[in-house]
């Protein structure tokens, strides 16, 4: 059985500041304004955010993957986000370049960040970002056209089937069911349900739940089996560990609070709690 108390415990023990406030908001109903300012405390001059929001890349300096992260926790928890983002888009627009893809701060090499950010340096795919603040009606012309530009050059239909990690079908989910009025824009999110149905399908217990934080995209939902989103919510409900926390799938314990909250969430969201 579930223990609210002990994930409680867990997160505001081991917790970072906004973290705790997420918890307190999303579980125990106390005022979004708490996490609003604790976020802020995150964001930068230029609009951008940095400061290890994104707990693998720790640089202070504005740079995608913090804005990433926070428009996934919207898309998938449904912290509302638009608040913060004053300035942002501008600063989004300053760092896309020319060919669509993102630009990061020379200085991310300065300050800790895990191997996978240091070889790509920084996140630079802009399919997430754009897309997520495509359905909050912030992504502008520029962006759009922008990206539009990197997608046509680099995500091919096949690509998506040849997607072999559920988790990395974000990039496709998130802009292909944020738009509304891009090209071919039915045959990309046919393959790309097709393609995440697949992998939920095989994928092995330490990559249950993530299916349900993507399905926060209504016109996911109807291609989704039943059966795929019980056996996740049956898996989590018996997942939470003896200090009160559910690991994520690759066992980062930086991760754990995180991971804690959106599995609760994901639980209350479809009656388990």
């Amino acid at each position: 059985m579930v223990s609210i108390d002990a994930a409680r415990d867990f997160v505001y023990r081991h917790g970072d500041l906004w973290e705790r406030s997420l918890f307190g908001h999303l579980i125990d109903g106390r005022p979004n304004e708490e996490v609003r300012r604790a976020l802020e405390a995150f964001k930068n001059p230029d609009g951008g955010f940095g400061h290890g929001l994104e707990h693998d890349l720790r640089s202070p300096d504005s740079n995608p993957a913090q804005l990433e992260l926070l428009l996934i926790v919207n898309r998938s928890l449904g912290l509302e986000v638009k608040p913060l983002l004053g300035g942002t888009v501008a600063w989004l627009e300053s760092v896309q370049e020319e060919d669509g893809s993102l630009g990061n701060p020379t200085t991310l090499d300065r300050h800790p960040s895990a191997p996978w950010w240091t070889e790509w340096g920084g996140q630079r795919v802009p399919e997430s970002i754009v897309g997520n603040l495509a359905r909050l009606g912030l992504a502008t012309p520029r962006l759009l056209d922008r990206s539009r530009a990197w997608v046509e050059a680099n995500v091919t239909l096949d690509a998506i089937r040849e997607t072999e990690w559920l988790f990395m079908l974000y990039r496709p989910v998130d802009y292909f069911y944020g738009l509304t009025d891009d090209n071919d824009l039915d045959a990309y999110r046919e393959v790309t349900a097709e393609t995440l149905v697949a992998l939920a399908a095989a994928a092995p217990p330490e990559q249950y739940g993530t299916l349900l934080g993507l399905l926060t995209h209504p016109d996911l939902v109807p291609h989704v089996p039943e059966q795929l989103i019980d056996r996740d919510l049956d898996h989590l409900e018996r997942g939470q560990q003896p200090g009160g926390n559910w690991q994520d799938q690759h066992q980062l314990t930086q991760w754990y609070p995180l991971t804690t909250i959106s599995n609760l969430v994901y639980l209350k969201r479809y009656g388990r709690l």
